[in-house]
């Protein structure tokens, strides 16, 4: 497994994976991961989510469909699947959105740093059709499913794909376009 020298070399090697190893991932690992997730910061800590883990093959299969056919996801040996209680989060962020979006995010992106150190790969998955979703899985109707990522051993690495220079995305003091 890759040592990492520093934050901002697992951050610069983390990559989304779309090809996955028929390999278990072990319950410490997951376990490491899961508890990345459940550290993460939200909104007021109201942390309105849940995670469903799904292991079974043929529920994976039927997922990889739900998600706009991404056949690649029924490689992985797992999915997590982030859900939100909508209700559960705090409703006036910036006075006027919900925060379970951002809270979700905030949340996945501890799961994928912790499972990249740990030498397993995932990949933002947000191409899906949620009532799918939802009825494969038992999801109530006022639950939201925001996202979902595969979880296990890459079979290939990742594609580094270029980031805009920090002159394009950052502003001191002011918005300038």
């Amino acid at each position: 497994m890759k040592q990492f020298s520093s934050f901002m070399d697992l951050v610069e090697t983390r990559r989304s994976i779309r090809s996955y190893k028929s390999k278990e991932v072990e319950e410490e690992k997951l376990n490491y991961v899961l508890q990345a997730f459940r550290k993460a910061p939200s909104a007021k800590n109201l942390q309105p989510w849940k995670l469903i883990v799904v292991r079974d093959k043929k529920k994976i299969r039927d997922l990889s469909i739900a998600c706009n056919n991404q056949t690649f996801l029924a490689e992985a040996p797992m999915l997590i699947v982030a859900c939100a209680r909508e209700d559960d989060a705090y409703g006036v962020m910036g006075g006027y959105m919900n925060s379970y979006p951002i809270d979700l995010g905030i949340a996945l992106e501890h799961l994928m740093l912790a499972a990249a150190e740990k030498g397993l790969g995932t990949c933002w998955i947000g191409a899906f059709r949620e009532k799918l979703v939802k009825d494969l899985l038992d999801v109530p109707e006022s639950v939201r499913v925001v996202a979902l990522t595969p979880l296990g051993y890459p079979a290939m690495e990742g594609r580094n794909r270029e980031r805009k220079p920090l002159s394009e995305i950052i502003c001191y003091d002011k918005y300038i376009e």
